[in-house]
C-alpha cells in the first residue's frame, strides 16, 4: 500500500477545491486523469476516499482522516523542495570556514566582502582558530572545511593547495635593519627574535639548518598567536617573521616589513576538507570562489582588482602584499 506522490496531490487538490474542473486546472491536467489518479488512490488504499455525485463531491471518512495527513505532508515536501532548489541556487545557505587567527583578521574578511557583494544572502560562519585546531575543526564536521598552512598528512583529510608565501621579516619604523629594502637571514641572527610556538618555529628551523648552515636564528619569545608577537615588536622587543598577508596588521602596528633573501624561504597554504564527503552548494562555491580571488590578487599581469567588476573576483581593498607564488615544496606555516 504506496500511495504515489502524485495521487496524493490530486487527492488533496480535489478535498480544497470541491470539485474535479477546478482541481484539475490546479494539477494542469485534463479532468479525465484527475479522476483516474482519485481511482488510482482507491484501489492502492482498498477504500473510497470520495463520494461523487453529478453536483458535488464530499469526502468519506477515510478521505477526511487523509487529508490533513496527506496535506501536511505535501507541505512538509514542497518547503524541503523549494529550500533545497534556494540552497542549490545559492539563493540561501550557510558556509562555516576555519582558519588560523592571523588570517581571520586579515585576508578573509577581504574575501568575504568580495563574496557577499556576489552572494548577499549566504552567511559564513568564520571560526578564527589557533592553527593546530583547524583540522581539528573540520574533522569534527564543526565547519564545511579550513584553510591552513602545509601540516603532515591526516587521515580522512584532503587537501588542496590555494597558495604559496614567502616569510618577510617585521621590525620596528626605527629598527637599525628598517632602513633597509631586503634582509638576508644571516641580518636577523644579531636580533631578539620573537616566534610562534609549534610547528611554525620547528619547520622554520628545520628549513634554516638545511640551507643556511652557517646561520643560528634562536627564538628569544615564542608566543602563540602572530598578533601577539606584533604587539611584542611595535614594544620594542624584538623582530619577528610572518606572511606577506599580514601586512595590514603590521601596518596598524606601525611597523616595516621587509623581504627575506638568501634563501628565500616560502609557505604553501591549503584548503582543507573531509574525505569522501560532499560539500554543501554554498561551501563549494565559496572554495572556487576563494581560488578565484586569491588567482586574481596574485597575478600581477592581471592589473588592479578593484579595476574590474567588483563581484566578480577580489574586493576593491585587495592588497598587493596579499599576492602568492607559484606552488613549490614547503611546508610550515603562521598562526
Amino acid at each position: 500500500m504506496n500511495p504515489t506522490l502524485r495521487q496524493m496531490r490530486a487527492f488533496v487538490a480535489l478535498a480544497k477545491t470541491g470539485n474535479f474542473t477546478l482541481a484539475a486546472q490546479y494539477m494542469h491536467v485534463t479532468q479525465s486523469a484527475l479522476s483516474g489518479l482519485i481511482k488510482e488512490l482507491e484501489q492502492t488504499l482498498g477504500v473510497r476516499v470520495v463520494d461523487r455525485s453529478t453536483r458535488r463531491i464530499a469526502l468519506t471518512d477515510t478521505g477526511n482522516e487523509l487529508y490533513p495527513l496527506f496535506s501536511q505532508m505535501i507541505d512538509d515536501l514542497d518547503r524541503a523542495l523549494a529550500n533545497i532548489a534556494d540552497q542549490a541556487q545559492l539563493r540561501k545557505g550557510i558556509v562555516r570556514v576555519a582558519v588560523p587567527q592571523l588570517m581571520a583578521c586579515t585576508l578573509l574578511p577581504q574575501v568575504i566582502a568580495a563574496w557577499r557583494q556576489r552572494y548577499p544572502d549566504i552567511g559564513i560562519n568564520l571560526s578564527d582558530s589557533p592553527v593546530e585546531a583547524v583540522t581539528t575543526r573540520v574533522l569534527s564536521g564543526e565547519t564545511d572545511f579550513g584553510i591552513g598552512p602545509e601540516r603532515d598528512a591526516v587521515p580522512q583529510l584532503e587537501a588542496r593547495e590555494l597558495m604559496e608565501m614567502p616569510f618577510e621579516a617585521v621590525v620596528p619604523p626605527d629598527h637599525p635593519l628598517a632602513a633597509r629594502d631586503r634582509l638576508t637571514w644571516g641580518d636577523l641572527a644579531p636580533y631578539p627574535l620573537i616566534t610562534l610556538r609549534g610547528q611554525f618555529t620547528e619547520r622554520l628551523l628545520a628549513d634554516m639548518s638545511d640551507s643556511q648552515r652557517d646561520v643560528t636564528l634562536k627564538p628569544a619569545h615564542e608566543v602563540t598567536y602572530m598578533t601577539t608577537a606584533l604587539a611584542m615588536v611595535a614594544s620594542g622587543l624584538g623582530i619577528t617573521i610572518c606572511m606577506p598577508y599580514a601586512a595590514p596588521l603590521v601596518r596598524l602596528h606601525g611597523l616595516r616589513m621587509l623581504p627575506l633573501d638568501a634563501p628565500v624561504l616560502k609557505r604553501r597554504f591549503f584548503v582543507y576538507t573531509r574525505e569522501q564527503r560532499s560539500l554543501s552548494p554554498a561551501a563549494a562555491a565559496f572554495i572556487a570562489f576563494l581560488f578565484d580571488w586569491v588567482g586574481a590578487a596574485g597575478d600581477p599581469a592581471a592589473g588592479d582588482p578593484a579595476a574590474g567588476d567588483p563581484a566578480a573576483g577580489a574586493p576593491a581593498t585587495a592588497d598587493p602584499a596579499m599576492r602568492c607564488g607559484d606552488a613549490s615544496d614547503a611546508a610550515g606555516g603562521p598562526r
